[in-house]
């Protein structure tokens, strides 16, 4: 079920810093409290393969999205402890040793079974006379962009082999902000800088003719 629209969960989820500090986030509240906006993204595991790539694509963007008054979290279900010694770990050895966004612990899965992103079904099984889960029970590669408000603006699920583009969220963010402070819309692979449009058939006409 598509969330786009709608308000985040109000849910609050484990979490632990770089520098070993427990948490406890409440995405929601991040962007609400705060007014900022927020990139969360989730990842399979830790100590995995195409998931260290992703969250060093995150931290090296970190200043841009900064710039745009955004705060980036991540978020898997392995526990803090996990997180912190991957946190510890090498760059080429694997790990994500300078990462400094925080990392939810969706231990409970409560706030990923929320959002419907979990490799997970239940399915009934005739020997048992029971149903038993199959699938990882981990999430799928899914981002969320959360606006000031803590409104859902963008959805995106990836299957998991398949690692993220980094620059389109920042490009997304930027499309948002000019529909927030221009009241404009932006048309098909709109950058920073370009024309947006009206949203009336004059303009997109208009647009048409000279693009």
């Amino acid at each position: 079920m598509a969330l786009v629209g709608k308000q985040f969960p109000n849910i609050t989820v484990d979490a632990i810093s770089f520098m070993g500090d427990n948490l406890k986030i409440n995405v929601l509240e991040e962007a609400k409290n705060n007014k900022k906006k927020v990139i969360l993204f989730w990842y399979p595991k830790d100590f995995t393969f195409v998931c260290p790539t992703e969250l060093h694509a995150f931290q090296a963007a970190l200043q841009e999205f900064e710039k745009r008054n955004t705060t980036v979290i991540g978020a898997s279900c392995d526990t803090n402890e996990v997180h912190f010694a991957w946190l510890n770990t090498a760059k080429e050895n694997g790990g994500i040793e300078g990462v400094t966004y925080p990392i939810l612990a969706d231990t409970t899965r409560n706030l990923s079974a929320a959002l419907d992103i979990l490799d997970a079904e239940w399915v009934y099984n005739e020997e048992i006379n029971d149903e038993i889960l199959e699938g990882s029970n981990v999430t799928f590669r899914a981002t969320y962009l959360i606006d000031e408000d803590g409104k859902i603006f963008h959805e995106s699920v990836n299957d998991m082999p398949l690692g993220r583009n980094v620059n389109e969220y920042l490009r997304l963010i930027d499309a948002y902000t000019h529909v927030q402070t221009k009241g404009e819309v932006c048309p098909a692979n709109w950058e920073e800088g370009k024309d947006a449009m009206s949203a009336d058939r004059n303009s997109t006409a208009a647009y048409l003719a000279t693009h």
